[in-house]
């Protein structure tokens, strides 16, 4: 048995970050993780690897495409898939084993296993208990399927399968168009699948400002991506190492069916807490299944907080990583707080798509007056050289002072330009600040400066 001052159950973006931190802060610590490595899902099967996968097919598509056109020639490359996958692991292998080197260097004890709340104050993980003036529930999420949808990461394969996956699929089905769905889906196709997604709604990225939705299927589809909408997939049936998926039409109920390879099952995440003695703890869960929390991430149980993806809020690494820094702070006796109003959403593909505040549809909806500055990346002289001028960055301001509520990027680069808007948004920045600050020539981030000219009294290359 050890006594600490926090232990963290989950090694995954909330759980080590929160450990560091608190170790940072003057807590014993120990991280509980049952993995073989730390990093959770984000490193270990989500995250990372898919954005190696992502780099990787990405350049195999600038090669076949691009290269020539800019006088690199050459023979055009092939898919090595298990070499690949290699890479892929390599990756994965140099982010978990540096969680590893930051546990010891700040003297974070990592409790292999398990582990399972047993008492107040206490955690088992196999035959030992250790105790803990504070415990910080950081389970994470696993794959949420359908009804009459069998998961057997072979033929019908959750993003972790997906990731694993032995050869290029002639026909890949991706169930949901949301983030992952789309990411893998990008993939594959630009190795040469057939990709069909099958989307419950009647339009793709739920919750996304639409006119960007509208712009991003437009771009996937231009790029090979199939897309059958307001359809409810009934259930996938497997024969022979093939899967045919059968659904329904919602406009006119009407049955259709899809022959596929391989099935990707993306319809999004749940909270994970098998095995950790909440309901014994007496710890209140939601009709979800998230850990219920106060303001300050504490449960109902005195000594026990959760972050992260077993509670409310968007299931997003770095949410989670805030979480667990402000969770440390809190539990130390300090103030921590998490902006939840700027918290970015970027999905990796290429283009990449990013968002950050209000959209559009939601400030309608409060009744808020508000104006629209926007500047396309045709108008952007690196886009157009480096063959990236589909998209646009819009920005909303309120109308009276101008103040940014939100920011909706489709380009190259988005999931890095957003960042300059957060800063704007923490700081309760006004479009002008942003259009009246200098940006480097030529760069992409000079959309962002011309979107918010927009606001004004005009772009200057529009």
């Amino acid at each position: 048995m050890a006594n600490y001052d926090v232990i963290i159950i989950g090694g995954g973006p909330g759980g080590y970050v929160c450990a560091i931190r608190c170790a940072q802060l003057g807590l014993k610590t120990a991280c509980v993780e049952g993995r073989d490595a730390l990093g959770g899902t984000c490193l270990n099967v989500g995250c990372i690897p898919s954005k190696a996968m992502l780099h990787a097919s990405e350049l195999y598509h600038e090669a076949e495409h691009n290269f020539a056109k800019m006088g690199l020639m050459g023979k055009s490359p092939s898919v090595d898939l298990p070499k690949m996958l290699d890479y892929k692991q390599s990756v994965i292998d140099g982010n978990t084993q540096g969680i590893e080197f930051l546990f010891k260097k700040n003297k974070v004890d990592w409790i292999k296993g398990w582990g399972k709340i047993s008492a107040k104050g206490e955690v088992t993980v196999g035959e030992e208990t250790h105790t803990a003036k504070n415990i910080v529930i950081a389970t994470g999420s696993e794959a949420a399927s359908l009804p009459n949808v069998e998961v057997d990461e072979k033929t019908v394969v959750t993003s972790t399968g997906a990731l694993e996956l032995k050869k290029v699929p002639n026909k890949l089905v991706v169930i949901g168009a949301g983030v992952i769905g789309l990411e893998m889906g990008s993939v594959y196709a630009r190795l040469g699948a057939e990709v069909t997604v099958v989307e419950y709604l009647d339009h793709i990225t739920p919750g996304m400002d639409a006119e960007v939705s509208k712009t991003f299927q437009r771009i996937l589809k231009k790029q090979g991506m199939k897309f059958i909408l307001g359809a409810a997939v009934q259930k996938v049936e497997k024969a022979r190492g093939k899967a045919k998926v059968h659904y329904k039409l919602r406009k006119d109920e009407s049955d259709a069916v899809l022959d596929a390879d391989v099935v990707l099952v993306a319809t999004g995440r749940k909270p994970f807490t098998d095995g950790l003695g909440l309901a014994d703890l007496g710890v209140e869960m939601s009709e979800r299944g998230q850990v219920k929390t106060d303001a300050h991430w504490r449960t109902n149980v005195d000594g026990v907080y959760a972050i992260g993806d077993v509670i409310d809020g968007p299931m997003l690494a770095h949410k989670a990583e805030d979480e667990g820094m402000a969770v440390a702070e809190t539990i130390a006796g300090q103030k921590g707080h998490v902006n939840y109003d700027v918290i970015p959403g970027v999905i990796y593909t290429a283009p990449e798509v990013a968002n950050v505040g209000k959209t559009e549809e939601q400030l309608k909806a409060e009744g808020r007056a508000y104006k629209v500055g926007k500047f396309p990346f045709m108008g952007n002289g690196r886009a157009k050289a480096n063959f990236a001028g589909d998209g646009f960055v819009k920005i909303l301001a309120d109308k009276e002072t101008d103040r940014v509520l939100g920011c909706h990027i489709i380009g190259p680069a988005a999931g890095d330009l957003i960042h300059e808007i957060c800063v704007a948004m923490e700081f309760g920045a006004a479009a002008e600040d942003v259009a009246r600050t200098c940006h480097a020539h030529p760069t992409f981030s000079e959309a962002v400066r011309e979107a918010a000219l927009a606001c004004g009294d005009g772009a200057i290359h529009a």
